[in-house]
């Protein structure tokens, strides 16, 4: 389990001057050496931006082949200060990605080693500015989308996670998480059955799967509707990307304080560790490469769903 490390990090994130310097020299100090931090500057204020690089024994840093797998942890900010005071609801995401990236970097430093690299990116910021949101309100983020995903989607990755609170909705009304079917290059192709067996393992139950509208896989500042930005990775990229939505029964504020079940963030941050595991030795697929193939040869390209618009 990863609830000492989910604990640890909580500890880090949940205080007005958290920042990316100090949760960086921490997992330093666990012995990891490979984390990037970068400060970047909006409109409506700053945030630190977090790279974490977990080596595996055939990954690509070591000059072998496994392949590689991205987690981002996607958020608006971790507090809405000086609005609110404390951790609100949005920033699981950033909890739980950087929760298994301890996890991960314990593991190696006592020998349990993965297949391939992993990459853990999100960002850090206590006070982020809200908005209004349809049926409670959003975070909202002191930098836009475009550089959000600049910074969190990394080149290397060749399969994404993207962990994000998705509280705030009346779609989803069960308490855990969820996971959508998989996005590639502005197709929604048909849930993993892999991802579905690992999710079976680590919560003793059945796979809850969040639905997705065409609207949702587009990039945000289109003047669409969008469940939350959880597969805004999937306009960067052209690796599949799964969302992975912590979620609950009602509908929750992403600024609301006191949101947070750190057996929520555990079990999710749970599964995660097990789809690294599985996805470095090549035992988890996020989609069916031959399938996908015969898509695009049968109806062509759909990457104009990763613009804002084709006009």
């Amino acid at each position: 389990m990863i609830l000492k490390q989910v604990l640890e990090i909580y500890e880090l994130l949940d205080k007005p001057n958290a920042n990316g310097k100090e949760v960086a020299e921490f997992f330093k100090s666990r012995g990891c050496q490979n984390v990037k931090v970068k400060t970047i500057e909006g409109e409506k204020g700053s945030t630190d931006f977090i790279k974490i690089v977990i080596e595996g024994k055939n990954g690509k840093l070591s000059g072998g082949n496994a392949p590689t797998l991205g987690i981002i942890g996607r958020l608006g900010g971790l507090g809405a200060r000086p609005e609110l005071v404390g951790f609100v609801s949005d920033g699981d995401g950033a909890l739980t990605a950087l929760s298994v990236g301890l996890k991960l970097v314990d593991m190696h430093n006592n020998g349990d080693v993965l297949n391939g690299d992993v990459i853990v990116t999100t960002h850090i910021c206590p006070d982020a500015p809200t908005q209004e949101h349809y049926p409670v309100p959003f975070m909202d983020s002191s930098v836009d989308m475009e550089v959000m995903n600049e910074s969190e989607v990394v080149e290397e990755m060749d399969g994404i996670l993207s962990i994000d609170t998705t509280k705030g909705n009346e779609i989803l009304n069960y308490k855990g998480f969820a996971i959508s079917p998989t996005v590639k290059e502005g197709y929604i192709l048909k849930v993993s059955d892999d991802l579905l067996s690992i999710i079976k393992r680590t919560t003793g139950k059945m796979a809850n799967v969040f639905p997705l509208s065409i609207q949702d896989i587009t990039p945000y500042g289109n003047d669409l509707y969008h469940l939350n930005s959880i597969l805004q990775p999937a306009t960067a990229t052209k690796v599949p990307v799964v969302g992975v939505a912590i979620t609950t029964e009602t509908s929750v504020a992403g600024c609301a304080t006191g949101a947070t079940s750190p057996y929520d963030v555990e079990v999710t941050g749970r599964f995660a560790v097990e789809v690294a595991k599985d996805f470095g030795e090549g035992r988890c697929a996020f989609y069916d490469e031959e399938e996908f193939k015969k898509i695009i040869s049968l109806y062509g390209s759909n990457e104009r769903f990763q613009k804002k618009s084709t006009k």
